[in-house]
């Protein structure tokens, strides 16, 4: 801030010269105190200067509203909309969340260096504030095929820009619990930055966390029960209460925050899809749904405010105070927030739903990042898996979760090689890897789909994005694999050796350069087409899908290198003893 302007500011606080913009008549959310109050709001070149009674050039009538700060999400992979971040900032400013804490490990994954050039090229100029964690762990671990391999070295440039905040979810453990070199490199790069550094808890135990704490990770978003949400903040850790599309753990943990934590905690989405946030929201919704579960209103806001603004070090947002930036919305019901106008740094940006200003960033397709389907030739042999006896390591999912049980059954076996039996709902699921042309295929057995026939196919297969498909056969399951290689990536349904519906997503085989309007037009086919395959509409199967190849998250998970049981943090045979 120049001097000009702190002049200018004080005068206005001290009423000596007229605001940029007064909010009169308001009912202001005061995040510190859990309380409202009624005041004018002064802003000055962006910047909230005073609460009290003010005169500005512009005024806003705020009757029977009430005033907040806007919201903030901890923790969020814009690839997962599956649009670019202007389109991205479309859909969460006009819902009063006008600030992200993301991580491109997605893109990473794919492109390396690039990925995250092009992430931070692409949310420059948006109403829509995109800061930036560095993905920490690129692969996860060393039990799958990425497209990249970032080492300290790799990131340290990239902690100069002023939109790179920290280090990205931590999820290689066995890295930092070895003292891994490289990982204490990232670690030490984010600290000399005074970066926060975001952990992966999935599964530890206390002394998991321990570690973590020792090693400066602060955060945790992998809860999914309030115990273990209340040992992370025993340890001094920010807890992410997490509404996504596939991973919905706000219910669980809700119970472990009360009057005495609550500033330990805060909201984030981690993966959500653009039809979830055109029909819910954002974080906004997380905190609906905390209001709707019984949480105190003023809580519920100050948690996707204040607190995740002083989580990641961000001493100029997250209330409405002087001092503060000006990122404020007024909306009607204090039990069911719905923003009906967002102001950002001082200018009005959205009004009853829709943004009024147009993002400033062009959107250029990313040539570098528009042909990363690469796949060896396949055979329908090679997706045969060879059995000499009948029981199985089978995947089984668990609707509306991440993590998975590993369950052992009697399956199908004839002539020597298993067979996809869809009464007992024994599907087979397939990793092909699809950046180098290593010719890798992982094959295991899936349980829980309750597809009746047909194959699935997609290139968003976290964290390394390879090709994951899932089907009743195999030569629907050869077909959704080649597909993949004609779109460049993106979603495929395919029956009787038919495409049904594709949602091509070529930018990194994650996102489409295309308006969010088209692309879920397009969506909407695809989920449409998802009916022809008679398959269970109790969870979303497209994302389902996409965290079977998740080796860091329990319990039994599937890579391009084989069948991956967490708990033991090995490869394992698919048959079982």
């Amino acid at each position: 801030m120049s001097n000009h302007s702190l002049k200018k500011q004080i005068a206005v606080a001290n009423k000596q010269i007229p605001a940029d913009l007064v909010i009169k008549n308001g009912r202001i959310i005061d995040v510190f105190t859990l309380s409202v109050l009624e005041a004018d709001i002064a802003i000055a070149d962006g910047m909230i200067v005073g609460l009290g009674e003010y005169e500005g050039k512009q005024t806003i009538d705020a009757t029977g509203k009430y005033v907040s700060p806007t919201f903030i999400d901890g923790h969020v992979h814009i690839e997962s909309s599956m649009v670019t971040s202007k389109e991205f900032a479309k859909l969460l400013v006009p819902r009063g969340v006008t600030t992200v804490v993301t991580d491109p490990h997605e893109i990473a994954n794919v492109s390396g260096e690039k990925g995250i050039e092009f992430m931070l090229q692409n949310s420059e100029n948006l109403p829509l504030e995109v800061l930036i964690n560095l993905p920490s762990s690129i692969p996860a671990t060393p039990f799958e095929s990425s497209g990249a391999v970032l080492k300290a070295e790799d990131l340290r440039p990239f902690f100069n820009h002023e939109r790179v905040i920290g280090l990205a979810e931590v999820m290689d453990f066995p890295a930092v619990r070895d003292a891994n070199d490289d990982m204490l490199a990232k670690l030490q790069a984010a600290k000399d930055h005074q970066g926060v550094i975001d952990g992966h808890g999935a599964g530890l135990d206390a002394t998991g966390i321990n570690i973590y704490r020792t090693a400066h990770i602060s955060t945790d978003h992998e809860c999914v029960t309030a115990d273990e949400a209340l040992e992370r903040v025993q340890r001094g850790m920010h807890v992410l209460i997490r509404e996504g599309s596939v991973a919905k753990d706000l219910k669980q943990l809700l119970p472990a925050v009360n009057e005495r934590n609550v500033r330990r905690f805060l909201f984030c989405t981690d993966d959500k899809h653009l039809d979830d946030l055109l029909a819910e929201g954002s974080v906004d919704h997380n905190v609906r749904l905390a209001v709707n579960e019984g949480l105190d209103p003023l809580m519920a806001i100050q948690m996707a405010s204040l607190n995740a603004a002083e989580c990641y070090g961000l001493a100029q947002q997250g209330a409405v105070a002087p001092g503060y930036k000006a990122n404020i919305m007024l909306f009607d019901e204090l039990e069911n927030i719905y923003a009906s106008t967002v102001i950002t740094n001082g200018e009005v940006v959205a009004k009853s739903g829709q943004l009024v200003v147009e993002p400033a960033n062009e959107t250029n397709e990313p040539k570098d990042l528009m042909h990363s389907v690469n796949l060896k030739s396949i055979s329908i042999e090679q997706l045969q898996i060879n059995m000499k006896n009948n029981k199985a390591n089978i995947i089984e999912i668990i609707p509306n979760q991440l993590i998975t049980n590993h369950v052992v059954e009697e399956v199908v076996v004839e002539n020597g090689t298993f067979t996809i039996d869809t009464e007992r709902d024994h599907l087979k699921l397939v990793v092909a890897e699809r950046h180098h042309q290593t010719g890798n295929i992982g094959l295991g057995i899936v349980k829980g789909f309750q597809l009746k026939d047909g194959a699935i196919a997609t290139t968003i297969a976290h964290d390394s994005h390879n090709v994951v498909a899932v089907g009743t056969n195999d030569r629907d399951l050869l077909m959704t694999i080649k597909e993949m290689e004609k779109t460049q990536g993106g979603i495929v349904l395919v029956k009787d050796e038919q495409v049904l519906a594709s949602l091509p997503l070529s930018i990194g085989g994650l996102m489409s350069p295309l308006p969010y309007e088209q692309v879920n037009k397009e969506l909407h086919v695809l989920h449409e087409a998802l009916k022809g395959l008679d398959i269970s509409d109790a969870f979303n199967p497209l994302l389902t899908l996409s965290f079977l190849s998740l080796p860091v998250i329990p319990c039994l998970k599937l890579t391009d290198k084989g069948l991956f049981d967490f708990m033991s943090f090995k490869h394992i045979d698919i048959e079982a003893n």
